[in-house]
């Protein structure tokens, strides 16, 4: 989980309720028994700072931006436990032309 000052006008995961969604992907993990198959590992920058948290399932790459602590639940259930894409939270194309676009102002 990444963190930046808070005046960063780039923002930053950990500043977003990052923490609070890595910590509720670790509780579902141990909940479901998954511990040491599944897990919610710290990253550093994703580089899609300015979209909120950002969160990727792999092995299939699976990425979630804007991510609320509510949303986990039906990402965990989704994405880890059945492997598919939760399709209204799902970052597609749309996503990164906005990022393209906030980051060409």
């Amino acid at each position: 989980v990444n963190e930046r000052e808070p005046t960063n006008p780039k923002r930053s995961c950990g500043l977003c309720g990052g923490w609070d969604i890595r910590m509720e992907f670790v509780r579902l993990i141990n909940q479901h028994g998954l511990k040491g198959k599944v897990r919610a590992n710290k990253t550093g920058c994703l580089d899609a700072c300015e979209l909120g948290p950002a969160l990727v399932i792999y092995p299939n790459g699976y990425w979630y931006t804007g991510v609320k602590k509510e949303n986990v639940k039906t990402i965990f259930e989704h994405s880890v436990l059945k492997d598919n894409p939760v399709d209204e939270l799902i970052a597609d194309e749309s996503i990164w032309d906005q990022l393209k676009k906030i980051r060409s102002r």
